[in-house]
């Protein structure tokens, strides 16, 4: 059987919704290994390993928020992390199964993420953020399109009632 292009379409976002909660996941557990650690000395590591200038702006940046973080807010971090992924899952599975809810989910999530991405699109205009943009809207368009054509089949068959 050969699935029709509504199918596949939806499958592919499932599958992108899917990696992006993937690989949420997976920074969100790599956090976890830096419990109990001292995070100032590692972000030093880091920086020298990088071959960064230790008194520059983004060094003191990254040592001053390494300094900030405490074990509690690894945890909460990686919490988080895990709560989007459930939630990128869920709307995956949902829209792999042609569920109306999830293209309703697909449609609003991604339209909230819309502005924060041209924001930031406009402070630092790189090719992977209009990569991002870019892919976001295209899924966010079709959702809507899916959307209005389905309102139109239902007012076609009450009409046609």
């Amino acid at each position: 059987m050969h699935p029709n292009k509504k199918t596949v379409a939806l499958r592919s976002v499932a599958v992108f919704e899917a990696a992006k909660g993937v690989l949420v996941l997976a920074l969100g557990l790599g956090l976890l290994r830096f419990v109990h650690r001292n995070l100032e000395d590692l972000a030093d590591q880091i920086i020298r390993f990088l071959h960064a200038s230790p008194g520059g702006h983004i060094s003191n940046l990254f040592i001053k928020a390494a300094s900030h973080a405490n074990d509690k807010s690894l945890w909460a971090l990686a919490g988080a992390a895990l709560v989007y992924a459930i939630v990128r899952f869920a709307e995956a599975y949902g829209l792999w199964n042609d569920r109306e809810w999830a293209e309703w989910f697909a449609l609003l999530s991604g339209a909230l993420y819309l502005p924060w991405e041209m924001y930031s699109l406009m402070r630092h205009p790189l090719p992977i953020k209009w990569a991002i943009l870019l892919a976001n809207l295209a899924i966010v368009l079709y959702m809507l399109f899916l959307r209005v054509q389905a309102g139109g089949q239902r007012t076609a068959a009450r009409s046609a009632s």
